[in-house]
């Protein structure tokens, strides 16, 4: 089965640089599309981590310098009267 779509009205500039972008690549103008399709439909349903909101709201491209984490915070549990201090 042959699924088929056509762009009308495409900007000669958007075309130009599509085919430009498809040489370089070494496919065709139309592969490439596909490949832009599937890149955008596997990133649209991804689901996005508690970190990935974090890295959408700070972060030095948004005036946060987070510094690197450097451990886990972990503290050993230390008992009254153990033989270790």
């Amino acid at each position: 089965m042959s699924n088929r779509i056509t762009v009308r009205s495409l900007d000669p500039h958007d075309k130009s640089w599509l085919r430009h972008e498809a040489r370089r690549r070494g496919v065709s103008m139309e592969a490439l599309v596909r490949q832009f399709i599937h890149e955008r439909r596997e990133k649209s349903q991804r689901h996005a981590s508690p970190a990935d909101a974090f890295k959408r709201h700070f972060g030095s491209e948004h005036g946060v310098e987070l510094s690197p984490r450097t451990g886990y915070g972990y503290r050993p549990v230390l008992f009254k009267g153990s033989d270790e201090a």
